[in-house]
């Protein structure tokens, strides 16, 4: 399907952007929605994958944070802090260590330099391993998070390794051929 199908699909479909349909092939290949009854999505804003959660899991939990606005999703409790700041919510906080699955759809704002935009995306990645790791059930919880292709993948995705027993990455269909975003998914079962 052709990058502006996929917007096109979207809107048919109700949904608020087509990124829902990366999320979609990661959720149909790793089956990680079947037992999720708790869920953290970290950079929710614009809320399409908090939108297309609750749509797909009616009896899941979910809990989205970002720095901007977000429309209102019906079933979503939304939170406008950072991530630095998850702490402070005592409703998501009170979760600690009992979410199944973290999501991320988070980018830094690309800048066009490769050198500071590759740090930026790192430094964001990191933030986001290190807070899914605090948040999720150790055991058997999971994670899908955007990130890009750079010098830096290597380290992140090591970096992933240490948190999760199963680390794959993906490239979804609905993701623009030159693009350089792909995703990682890991897994504590």
């Amino acid at each position: 399907m052709h990058a502006d199908n996929w917007a096109i699909k979207a809107k048919q479909d109700g949904y608020r952007t087509r990124a829902v349909y990366k999320l979609d092939e990661i959720v149909q290949k790793t089956k990680v929605l079947k037992k999720a009854k708790h869920i953290l999505d970290l950079g929710s804003a614009p809320g399409g994958w908090a939108h297309y959660i609750k749509q797909k899991s009616k009896i899941s939990d979910v809990y989205a944070i970002d720095i901007l606005d977000m429309e209102p999703v019906e079933g979503v409790h939304f939170f406008k802090k950072s991530i630095e700041e998850i702490d402070d919510i005592e409703l998501i906080k009170s979760f600690m260590g009992k979410f199944d699955l973290v999501i991320s759809d988070i980018a830094p704002n690309l800048t066009g330099i490769s050198a500071v935009d590759t740090e930026n995306i790192y430094e964001l990645n990191d933030l986001t391993i290190s807070t899914a790791s605090r948040y999720l059930n150790q055991k058997s919880g999971s994670m899908i998070m955007k990130t890009f292709q750079n010098n830096k993948l290597k380290g992140l995705r090591k970096k992933m390794e240490l948190s999760f027993k199963i680390v794959q990455t993906f490239k979804p269909a609905a993701s623009k051929k030159q693009s350089g975003e792909i995703f990682l998914y890991g897994a504590n079962r």
